[in-house]
């Protein structure tokens, strides 16, 4: 796809971060905009903002790890706009704890919003673009972490994304179809979601009377705190949304898969190292990843 006027773009994720600089980057190359996100308050914030732009736009109140939502967001656009030419998925949350720490809840919303978002909205909005037989963009937010060793539950999920992605696009493009499947993987963006648990709902949360009855967790708790503190200085030092959009926009023009914001040689350097891991049959490196 080289032309974005009067298209339809679906954004998830789209109040803040990532997915707010791809709203932008939508209204400023032309493109009608259906915005989803979980945060009310955000939402109706951009909404008015990209409105006063001049903009077509339509905002939808969504739980991206619910089916049921996904399929409204699909039966809204179509309501209103009768099409859908992009889909961008990026909605995503990290929590900083050894793998063996988290509670069914930290599983739960983790999978939920990275991958299961991922899950519904190829469930249920390939299909309409396949149906649609036109040319339509579907992009997955993955990440670097999704490339590389390590990450914990959020790797994992990435990783997922990223397999996920790749399988989608040989099987469209096995097909012949016009749909087009692309995953951007950027490494640290300056965006909130260090401050992700502001949107976990009651439901997905832990005990906290029960954490803070136990004097082991507090201290883990401290620990854990300290290096989301470090985590978050490491995103507000990362590249702008509006970079990230740039690239996916110009990943699209130029039909390049991968997209990749990052051209430093430090993570290419561990691509390599865990790829002739596994070819040489060695044990996993651990190197460090400028966590």
């Amino acid at each position: 796809m080289k032309e974005f006027k009067d298209k339809v773009a679906v954004i998830t994720g789209a109040a803040g971060g990532i997915g707010r600089g791809i709203a932008d980057k939508c209204v400023q190359e032309g493109m009608r905009v259906v915005l989803a996100d979980i945060d009310a308050k955000a939402l109706s914030q951009t909404e008015e903002e990209l409105k006063a732009t001049g903009a077509t736009i339509l905002s939808v109140l969504t739980d991206v790890s619910k089916a049921e939502d996904i399929e409204a967001l699909a039966q809204k656009t179509l309501d209103t706009f009768g099409v859908v030419h992009l889909f961008s998925n990026n909605a995503g949350v990290y929590l900083s704890k050894p793998i063996w720490e988290h509670s069914i809840a930290d599983w739960n919303w983790i999978l939920g919003v990275n991958l299961w978002s991922i899950i519904h909205s190829i469930r249920v909005f390939i299909p309409i673009m396949l149906e649609q037989d036109i040319e339509c963009i579907f992009v997955n937010t993955a990440s670097l972490a999704g490339i590389i060793s390590g990450g914990g539950i959020y790797g994992m999920t990435k990783h997922a994304i990223v397999s996920l992605s790749e399988s989608l696009y040989y099987e469209l493009t096995q097909k012949g179809s016009k749909v087009k499947a692309f995953v951007l993987c950027p490494w640290y963006v300056n965006t909130r979601i260090w401050d992700n648990e502001r949107n976990r709902s009651i439901e997905e949360k832990n005990d906290i009377a029960e954490i803070i009855s136990d004097p082991k967790t507090k201290r883990r708790l401290k620990i854990i705190e300290r290096d989301m503190k470090r985590f978050r200085r490491n995103v507000e030092a990362g590249i702008s949304c509006e970079k990230v959009a740039d690239s996916v926009f110009q990943a699209i023009r130029d039909e390049k898969f991968y997209i990749l914001t990052d051209d430093s040689p430090w993570w290419k350097e561990l691509v390599r190292n865990h790829m002739e891991s596994l070819l040489k049959g060695k044990n996993p490196e651990v190197l460090p990843t400028k966590l």
